[in-house]
């Protein structure tokens, strides 16, 4: 008999905060530092929250788009993803109450590859379907564009 996987799972995780800045999040076997630079009042062991939701979107985008250029036998060969993101800092500065903290960002997956510009732009209307960051961003109210791009 075949076994189900369950479609919604629960991630639970407890953080410790040694600083006021530093957070310590036990993931699987790691153990993810989130922190500010120095300049900020951090020890800048890790990325700031805002970098981590960056970083997070270039990551799903990679890890997605591998995903669904497998699924349509696309080699994406070398990739290369370079983040262009506005961050409205009022919010974080607390002087003012902010609805869309990254109201744009632009993500250009370079792709030294023999696929055809045709078949990467189809891997990404298909990642944009299934990356769950970028899904988080857009929904809310990001100005998120991706483009896939061949670099040879």
């Amino acid at each position: 008999m075949a076994m189900k996987m369950k479609t919604v799972v629960t991630y639970r995780a407890t953080a410790h905060c040694p600083t006021h800045s530093r957070t310590e999040i036990p993931v699987r076997d790691l153990n993810v530092v989130i922190d500010e630079p120095v300049e900020r009042g951090g020890t800048n062991l890790g990325p700031s929250p805002t970098e981590a939701a960056m970083t997070a979107l270039i990551a799903c985008t990679n890890v997605i788009g591998h995903k669904c250029a497998h699924r349509l036998g696309v080699d994406l060969g070398d990739v290369t993803i370079d983040a262009n993101c506005q961050f409205d800092r009022r919010g974080v500065l607390m002087q003012e109450e902010i609805d869309v903290p990254f109201p744009a960002m632009t993500l250009t997956v370079n792709c030294n590859t023999p696929a055809s510009q045709q078949e990467l732009t189809q891997v990404g209307q298909d990642t944009s379907k299934f990356c769950a960051i970028a899904k988080l961003f857009e929904a809310a109210g990001t100005d998120l564009t991706v483009n896939w791009v061949k670099t040879n």
